[in-house]
């Protein structure tokens, strides 16, 4: 292929980083092949729309709303500088998608702001993932409606890990999630929807989690992360992040965006226990966050 035949935004299309145009309103005019494969929105989807209209909704890792007065791309336009940092993005499957975002303004040749560009990078653990998830089936260790490792893979990573630290020392910590209120959330929306909550907090997971470690369901709406060579403060820290993200993860569901909370207990094995004093201990303090309100982390 001749290079030169083809336009600039035929040429963008084709580099796999996500690229978008908005005008001075921050109306989306350009959305690359990229931007679709990172985001799960074509451009038929949001050309013409606001990128904070349920499509990106960036927030930060503090979960801050980035669309609501702080957004990069809004400031950029504003003092024509460009900015850099990492965010959040809001998938169509409901999940959040860690990226590196470059912002900066779109300027006409006498200097005036037409206006802005981002340039993102999927910073989630895609490539490792997919290798897991490859082996998971061979081992028909996957679960099937979330595509995560089922209970008997976490099972023997558990175990695995357990012989570890019993052999060389190697730390590693639990995290145990229960959905807040799943059953009321079923009643009132249905089955079929709570699938798809269950598929996005598993995508969360997934998308955000270390090559390291792994997480799956343990059975209906309970989540297990096995989580390697941490302290206690990293394990509370990790489990706080991912609580952070389901928060602030939803789905469109006619008329209202809808989500859902997560309650996490974590706790680091130690020298003396046994795999299913771990597992305890991890339950016991996940009941411990929901007699505490719920969508909150407590490790011990």
């Amino acid at each position: 292929m001749d290079v030169g035949l083809l336009s600039y935004r035929q040429i963008i299309d084709l580099i796999d980083v996500g690229v978008y145009f908005v005008n001075p309103e921050r109306t989306i005019t350009f959305w690359n092949k990229g931007a679709e494969a990172i985001t799960g929105f074509s451009s038929d989807e949001v050309m013409g729309r606001c990128c904070s209209d349920n499509i990106l909704t960036h927030v930060n890792d503090q979960g801050h709303n980035l669309c609501l007065g702080v957004c990069p791309l809004e400031m950029s336009i504003q003092d024509k500088k460009i900015r850099e940092e990492e965010i959040f993005l809001h998938h169509k499957d409901g999940h959040r998608v860690p990226i590196f975002v470059r912002s900066f303004p779109i300027q006409d040749e006498r200097g005036n702001v037409v206006g802005g560009a981002e340039v993102f990078t999927d910073l989630s653990n895609r490539k490792a993932s997919e290798f897991k998830l490859k082996e998971l089936e061979k081992l028909a260790m996957l679960d099937r409606l979330t595509q995560v490792a089922n209970r008997l893979y976490l099972e023997r990573e558990l175990e695995a890990r357990m012989d570890e630290k019993k052999r060389y020392g190697t730390s590693f910590g639990v995290l145990f999630f229960d959905v807040d209120h799943f059953k009321v959330f079923n009643d009132t929306y249905g089955h079929d929807t709570g699938d798809v909550v269950l598929q996005y907090i598993a995508k969360n997971l997934t998308a955000n989690a270390r090559p390291s470690d792994l997480f799956g369901r343990w059975g209906g709406e309970e989540f297990l992360g096995v989580v390697r060579n941490v302290t206690l403060d990293e394990l509370h820290a990790i489990g706080e992040r991912f609580r952070m993200l389901v928060e602030k993860s939803y789905i469109h569901h006619e008329p209202e965006n809808i989500h859902v909370t997560v309650s996490i207990g974590g706790t680091m094995a130690r020298d003396d226990d046994t795999l299913k004093d771990v597992l305890k201990r991890a339950d016991t303090l996940l009941y411990e966050s929901k007699a505490q309100g719920r969508n909150r982390v407590t490790t011990r």
